[in-house]
């Protein structure tokens, strides 16, 4: 099953239309993650998740988030194959979020 992306207004959309949490999960490194995040997000560098995948509930519906959507994808894909049941790419990452959402994040 192909991964579903949603796009920084359609994940907007979907957390305030949702009756259950959405979380977005940020794969970035620690220095990107520093340099400029989302509030309310949890933090697990792509390299890590394989060793922390047991902490997450599968039931959960989770946003990936990464820099430009590439890492994410490849995340969102790792997590549906191992039976995490609604997993959404956020496309253009974090640059697109800026771009269209909120022009004063810092960006690089």
């Amino acid at each position: 099953m192909p991964v579903r992306s949603l796009s920084p207004r359609e994940v907007t959309e979907l957390r305030a239309r949702s009756a259950q949490p959405v979380t977005i999960l940020d794969v970035r490194e620690p220095w990107e993650y520093e340099r400029v995040h989302l509030p309310n997000c949890l933090h697990i560098p792509m390299d890590d998740l394989r060793e922390r995948l047991e902490q997450l509930d599968r039931e959960q519906t989770y946003v990936i988030l990464c820099h430009h959507g590439n890492r994410s994808l490849q995340v969102a894909a790792f997590m549906q194959s191992h039976g995490f049941k609604d997993v959404i790419n956020l496309a253009g990452g974090i640059e697109e979020w800026a771009v269209n959402l909120e022009p004063g994040l810092a960006r690089y």
